[in-house]
């Protein structure tokens, strides 16, 4: 699956290992107060597997984080307390979808999500699990990075000071989540954060399907053709691609939104 939008681009591939997409995606813009040059918005989402009807959550969280935003921004709701607002719309969502008599003895739909609202000279990002999103300059000798920070085990074996990042990563635990969307989260820990770089380049949203093949900002800003905030889609395609001659274990999505807004390539779904 692929689609692009004036800003934004993403591709979607069940990967070498799976009979099917558990991951979903949902890309708009939303025209802003006062401003001629709509915000971009990309949403990312990666079904848990040992859940239930995984696709079906993060499908419908896919979706209800984009209606949100699509409400919200025109309103002037300001982008983080817009991505706020749209992770727990999605988590009601997602954990709507529980249902007893469907599930038996399966853990309720669970997925987790990642999104990204590029507006002007300045991007917001919110996420709850282990899917990231990554700033990538268009100047390769400036420094990438990682924007966001796990709900993993590993995460919290490093922030705690316990293992080095190569031993946590290194461990069978390592991607066990401690933050999802679910009737059976333990709880809503939405984070947002927000950025503005000064200079031009996209940002990454994806799935761990694709950042086990880059994982640090070096790895994947690597891994971003050199031209992709002029052309997004190939750029989403070569990264799929990149995860795919890596192993393709696990379903791979991967949204690239160029930055500033209205910089990047145009083209239709």
């Amino acid at each position: 699956m692929e689609q692009e939008l004036p800003g934004v681009a993403a591709a979607s591939d069940r990967g070498l290992r799976h009979h099917r997409n558990e991951d979903a995606f949902t890309l708009t813009t939303a025209r802003l107060p006062g401003s001629a040059v709509p915000a971009v918005v990309a949403v990312v989402c990666d079904g848990v597997s040992s859940s239930s009807r995984p696709d079906e959550a993060s499908a419908a969280a896919a979706a209800a984080a984009r209606d949100t935003l699509l409400d919200a921004l025109p309103r002037g709701v300001q982008p983080p307390h817009a991505m706020h607002e749209a992770l727990g719309t999605a988590a009601r969502a997602v954990a709507a979808l529980a249902d007893a008599r469907r599930d038996g003895g399966q853990n309720a739909p669970a997925c987790t999500i990642v999104g990204s609202v590029v507006a002007g000279d300045m991007f917001t990002v919110g996420w709850i699990g282990d899917s990231r999103a990554y700033w990538v300059p268009e100047d390769r000798s400036a420094p990438a990075a990682r924007l966001t920070e796990d709900d993993s085990w590993a995460a919290q074996m490093v922030a705690a000071g316990l293992m080095s990042e190569a031993d946590a990563f290194a461990d069978p635990r390592a991607h066990a989540i401690t933050g999802w969307l679910g009737a059976d989260a333990e709880e809503f820990d939405p984070h947002t954060a927000s950025f503005q770089p000064g200079e031009p380049g996209v940002v990454v949203v994806c799935t761990d399907g694709l950042w086990n093949y880059a994982e640090s900002a070096r790895e994947m800003a690597d891994a971003v053709p050199a031209d992709a905030r002029r052309h997004p889609l190939p750029a989403a395609r070569h990264l799929v691609d990149h995860a795919l001659r890596g192993g393709g274990h696990d379903n791979v999505t991967v949204a690239v939104i160029p930055f500033p807004a209205g910089a990047g390539g145009a083209g239709s779904a």
